[in-house]
């Protein structure tokens, strides 16, 4: 008889969706990381994402599911393809899916040829994912450790509101470190001056970032990343797939919507207009006025049993290398997936067309 803990139990308790879509989700942020890839350096971010979308949007459809993408390139008259509420897959199968997109995160990083552009995507069954407008999210993540020491001391807990040191605090007991020894990653924005300030006062050590805090959100779950708190307001697309994968992780995230207006400092006059201008769309998705400012935990965005999560290299970053390409179309790539069963693999895959042109080789 198997012992309980091996792998095996993991791999049963796998949802219909992690069996049978995870393996082609790793091919999709796959090709359009290396579509991706080949306009890495050249100055323009819009076609270096205009040919990663292209991509990842055909091996979406070559998929036997109904999904629709929930979190994508934009509204449907402001996106060609993959945007909210877009239908991809081929309709077959019982698969009705929930789907979280972002084809080149770091379009920036991928056109300047800077480390921390990756191609990224999740899965969930319906409403297994927020539904997030196309705003800011401010927000908190730490690793599973802080989740095990909150329970342990319930006084004692992550709070979006609270002081940064109060926060610092909890993760440095619960990493059993000095507040000195902690790195905390925060987008480098002139929004985020104070908090920078803030931080600093502490005594811990801060990681500006120019583009790109979704793949240190999910560090902070993995140990010798050297990332142990990411905060800061960015997109909330990118903070819905953070979660995605920080609750198959374990950790914690929270989060708040905010305009970017407000988190900019706005004048009150561009803020009222920026609230008439987006509240009638907000609304329709369930935010209100009385809502928007109320704080989600992982559960609010990403309640799904079911979620899959992939994200490929394009550039080197903290946890995935970036695409190599060979000549003659292939390439080797570098991922990272993980489904709710708990299982997470990172994968090194070689595309050669012709091995005796391109023979493999030891790394």
């Amino acid at each position: 008889m198997p012992h309980p803990k091996t792998a095996e139990a993991l791999i049963k308790c796998a949802g219909p969706i992690e069996c049978s879509l995870l393996p082609r989700l790793l091919h999709v942020t796959e090709a359009a990381a290396i579509a991706a890839s080949y306009q890495m350096g050249r100055g323009d971010k819009n076609y270096a994402d205009q040919v990663s979308v292209e991509a990842m949007r055909r091996m979406l459809n070559c998929l036997d599911m109904k999904g629709v993408i929930k979190i994508g390139e934009g509204e449907r008259d402001e996106a060609p393809m993959l945007f909210i509420g877009e239908e991809v897959g081929t309709g077959e199968g019982d698969l009705e899916v929930d789907i979280a997109v972002d084809p080149l995160e770091g379009t920036n990083l991928a056109a300047d040829g800077i480390p921390g552009a990756i191609s990224v995507m999740a899965m969930a069954e319906r409403d297994g994912l927020f539904h997030g407008p196309d705003i800011y999210m401010d927000k908190i993540v730490v690793g599973p450790e802080v989740v095990k020491y909150e329970k342990a001391h319930p006084d004692e807990r992550i709070d979006l509101d609270a002081p940064v040191i109060r926060n610092l605090e909890i993760v440095a007991k619960a990493l059993n470190r000095n507040i000195d020894e902690l790195v905390v990653v925060i987008l480098d924005r002139e929004r985020h001056k104070d908090k920078i300030k803030e931080i600093r006062g502490t005594g811990a050590r801060v990681n500006l970032i120019s583009d790109g805090d979704l793949m240190p959100g999910i560090a902070t779950a993995i140990r010798g990343s050297g990332i142990h708190m990411v905060l800061g307001a960015g997109g909330s697309g990118e903070a819905v797939l953070t979660a995605a994968a920080m609750k198959i992780l374990g950790g914690k995230m929270l989060a708040r919507l905010v305009l970017p207006t407000v988190a900019n400092g706005g004048t009150p006059e561009e803020i009222e207009k920026e609230k008439a201008e987006k509240m009638p769309r907000l609304e329709t998705m369930g935010i209100t006025k009385d809502n928007i400012n109320d704080v989600m935990g992982i559960d609010k965005l990403a309640p799904g049993k079911d979620i899959i999560f992939s994200a490929t290299g394009v550039t080197p970053g903290i946890l995935l290398k970036g695409v190599s390409l060979f000549g003659e179309g292939d390439a080797r790539v570098h991922s990272i997936t993980m489904g709710s069963s708990g299982a997470v693999k990172f994968t090194d895959t070689i595309y050669i067309h012709d091995k005796e042109k391109t023979p493999l080789r030891m790394a």
